[in-house]
């Protein structure tokens, strides 16, 4: 039996780095205001380290959706790979030509481009997704927080997040 309802133990798990890293701040304030000496040099790598957990936590907890989408994601060294109801398939990280997010599936999919190879769609709530927050982040020149802003936005249509190599002109923007 538990004490805590379903949906408070959810946004609690959701939010786990950054209580986590609070907590680890919390600590390390309280270490450099105590005694001080070793313990107070000891504590400011503890408030560094638990700002850092927090700016992280913010990010991935913004990347999460709520669980019960169709299918499951793995991520296992740069290979995502997506075991759906009606589709599924493997992409390597670095095989990935572009990222996109498309708002108008139900529930939104994340759009994985290969080249000679068919998309990859992957809905953002599938079990396992929050693992492609680190394969995403790896991409190179993917701006995270352009990417949480348009998974938590309300574009109307399909948008490109990260593009490896563009064949458009210079002159024609992606956006």
């Amino acid at each position: 039996m538990s004490f805590i309802r379903p949906e408070a133990k959810a946004a609690l798990w959701r939010w786990r780095e950054v209580i986590a890293g609070v907590a680890l701040a919390v600590l390390g304030a309280s270490w450099v205001t105590g005694p001080g000496g070793l313990l107070g040099w000891v504590g400011l790598a503890l408030v560094a380290a638990g700002t850092a957990l927090v700016v992280i936590g913010i990010q991935r907890a913004r990347f999460r959706r709520t669980i019960g989408g169709p299918g499951i994601v793995q991520v296992d060294e740069g290979q995502i790979t997506y075991f759906g109801p009606l589709t599924g398939g493997a992409a390597a990280v670095a095989d990935l030509q572009s990222l996109a997010l498309d708002p108008t599936a139900k529930p939104a999919h994340w759009v994985l481009v290969r080249r000679g190879e068919p998309p990859l769609t992957i809905p953002v709530n599938a079990e396992g997704s929050d693992a492609l927050f680190d394969a995403f982040a790896s991409l190179p020149g993917l701006r995270v927080q352009r990417m949480l802003a348009e998974l938590n936005g309300n574009t109307p249509h399909p948008v490109v997040i990260w593009e490896r190599s563009s064949d458009r002109p210079p002159r024609h923007r992606l956006h």
